[in-house]
Order: C-alpha cells, then structure tokens, then sequence
C-alpha cells in the first residue's frame, strides 16, 4: 500500500469517534446519565473456572460511539448492496450487516499493539480497524481512491494492524497464529485476533494451529463468527458438534453473544488479559447472524425462510436493540440518535458519490507494490517471455 495512503489512517479510531460525536450533542442544555449498567446473556465456558461479568457498564460517550461505528457499517453495507446490484461493485462481495456488534465489540477491546486478522466478509472490519469510509466503498468500486488503490476489491483490504480480509477459507486463522507469534517473538505484548466462520471451523489447518498456539502458548485470540450458516449449509447440517466454543479441546473457550455489543467488548477485554497474561491462546464463539445472502450472487433464502431472517431483525438486531438500550438508559434522545443517524447517512451518500466518479489506475500501476522488497527488476506477465517492470510506490502498511 503506498505511503499516502497509509497516512490517511485513522491513528486512534475509538477515541476520534468519541471525541466528534461527543461534540455533535454538546450543543444540547439536556441533562443526561454519564454511564449505565446492564446485563448480557450468561457466557458459556470452557475450561475456565471464571469468565467475563455478566454486568457491563458503558458511558454515554463510549455508548455513542459504539453505535456510530455500527450503524456506519450497517449504511456502507447497504450502499454496498446496492452498488453491487447497479454493477458498480464486480466479482464477489460478501456483506457483514447483522454482524457489526462483532467487529465493533472486538475493537473497542484492542490495544495500539494489537493486530486482526479475518476472512472475506471484511468491509466492517477494515472501517473500524481506520480505514476511512472512501477507503472502503472505492476499494468496492475499483477507484484509485480506495484502500488498495482499487487492486484489491472487496476480499483484499488492509489498514495499520489489519491484515486483511482473506479470499481462501480458513488460510487466515493459520497466518494469524503467526502474527501473534511474532509479536511474542518480539515482546510487543500485542494479540492478535484470527477471526473465521463456521463454516472454516471443520477444516484441518484450524485444529494444527489450535496445537502450535496452545504448545507455545501464543497470545492469539481465535474468533468463530457463527453466523448460523456456512454458504448454505446451517450448522447443524455441517457440524456433528456446533459448540464451537469448545472445539480447542485443550485450548479454553466462551460463548458469546455476538448481537450485544457490550458482551462482545466484555468478553474481548477478558480475553485480550487472559492472552497478556502468559496463559496461551483463547476461543471465543461469536453467536451471530448475516441478513444478506452468502455473497451477494447469494439470495439467501434457497435454505432459511424469510420469516426466519425477519424475526431475527426484529428481536436480536445488533442495531436497533442497542439503540433502544441506549435511549432506555437515558443516555441520549430518540431525536438526537434520529440526528446522528441522519449525519451518518449523509457522510456516507456523499462517500458514494465519490466512490462512484474517482478514477480508475493507470495500466502502468498495476503491477506497483506487488512485493514490499522486490529482489527483481521484472515480473513475469501473462507469459513467461511477457516481462513488466516492477516499481515501488510505497511502503507495504505493516512493514
């Protein structure tokens, strides 16, 4: 990733996002509660005398912030959709709407040193991990404006610490044990999240790191986003055992539910202490859900019902139950969380329109920053005799 690009990051994401919206209602003379207290649903554990509390308070500042991170995802994604219909968006592209507590729970947890690591459903993540909205949505639509230049699409974006979304199922969990080797190995006390599906949690090379991270007790936070089906297979057809929490057998494991953004962020805290503790790796099971197909060439009800999806939007929606949580506890005002859905609509309409008339690359970049250290002058082309001359245009953004 070239080097202007990589300056447009976001350096502290939460505390940016906390600091405008906590300045978008100062302007109000209501009185407000600073923070509130509730109760999430009971963690499952496995292998751990303790887990996470049950009771989790947040304030006002970081509570609006939470939900301005979710409901940008939910309207990216949207717009997402949308562009993908009209042809703007090519080849594949898998969205996160339904699964947004999960990322936005995990971040809120994370330190500067820590790292991520995901699959190919990754538009959320990449946004909460810095990568502003244009970055996202002209990485969709191919725009030299995007993350990558519009090089990488929709399964191939990368920011400060994030390693990306990854197009082969399950490769990612592997190079996350990795990563998080390499932060032991260098005493930067950072974790690392690998994140999957259910559907990856059956394959092979997820048991082998499972080993190797509980064998040197690397501080690498396995993450099962069970969205209840793998493509199109539910979970029940597909796993002879969907307690996926418990599934490192030797490596200890919660279930959480991933559609409360308070639990995901408790349980995350728990596990990125577990982790610096020197105690190894640690599993935790995302119980969520996606309202969109597979992919989008997925419609997404050849295999559940649409009442299923329905009721699922209606009584467990990452979304809007936080947000009735929010305006129950006093912390703001349906006007003022209308207000701010209305601010965020507008900011990414406007990132669309963007993302819609930037520009393409040129022909002559798209064979720039393939390698962070090329020890070739020339790459081979669509032939072996067909050579391209290979140029650096910036540093890679985790080197």
């Amino acid at each position: 990733m070239s080097k202007d690009v990589a300056t447009r990051m976001a350096p502290d994401f939460m505390e940016m996002s906390m600091k405008a919206i906590s300045s978008f209602f100062t302007s109000s003379k209501k009185s407000y509660a600073t923070e509130a207290t509730f109760e999430t649903k009971p963690f499952r554990l496995h292998r751990l005398e303790m887990g996470p509390s049950n009771t989790v308070t947040v304030t006002r500042d970081d509570a609006l912030a939470l939900y301005e991170q979710m409901h940008t995802i939910r309207r990216m994604e949207t717009a997402a959709g949308n562009m993908y219909k009209e042809k703007i968006i090519r080849g594949f592209c898998h969205l996160y709407s339904g699964q947004e507590a999960c990322a936005v729970g995990i971040k809120a947890a994370l330190r500067p040193q820590d790292s991520v690591i995901t699959a190919y459903r990754a538009h959320g993540w990449t946004y909460v991990m810095g990568v502003p909205q244009l970055g996202v949505l002209s990485e969709l639509t191919g725009r030299q404006s995007g993350c990558a230049r519009g090089k990488g699409g929709s399964m191939h974006m990368y920011g400060k610490n994030f390693y990306g979304g990854n197009g082969i199922v399950g490769a990612q969990v592997p190079l996350g044990v990795g990563i998080a080797l390499a932060s032991k190995y260098s005493g930067s006390d950072g974790v690392c999240i690998a994140l999957y599906g259910d559907g990856a949690a059956n394959q092979g090379q997820v048991y082998e790191v499972y080993n190797m991270a509980k064998l040197w007790d690397v501080p690498c936070i396995f993450v099962c986003e069970n969205n209840g089906y793998g493509m199109g297979t539910s979970v029940e057809r597909a796993s002879a055992s969907t307690a996926y929490y418990t599934r490192g057998d030797y490596v200890p494991g919660i279930w959480v539910d991933g559609m409360d953004v308070l639990a995901v962020r408790e349980a995350a805290r728990y596990s990125v202490d577990y982790c610096t503790s020197g105690k190894g790796p640690i599993l935790l099971e995302m119980a969520t859900y996606r309202y969109s197909g597979h992919s989008m060439s997925d419609p997404g009800t050849s295999y559940r019902t649409r009442e299923e999806i329905q009721e699922v939007r209606q009584t467990r929606d990452p979304v809007t139950s936080f947000k009735e949580k929010i305006i129950a506890a006093e912390l703001a005002t349906a006007e003022e969380m209308k207000n701010l859905e209305n601010k965020i609509r507008a900011a990414v309409d406007e990132n669309v329109k963007k993302a819609k008339s930037d520009k393409e690359i040129g022909l002559e970049e798209l064979v720039t920053d393939i390698y962070a250290d090329s020890k070739e002058e020339y790459i081979r082309g669509i032939t072996p005799w067909d050579r391209l001359e290979h140029k650096t245009l910036g540093m890679a953004v985790n080197v």
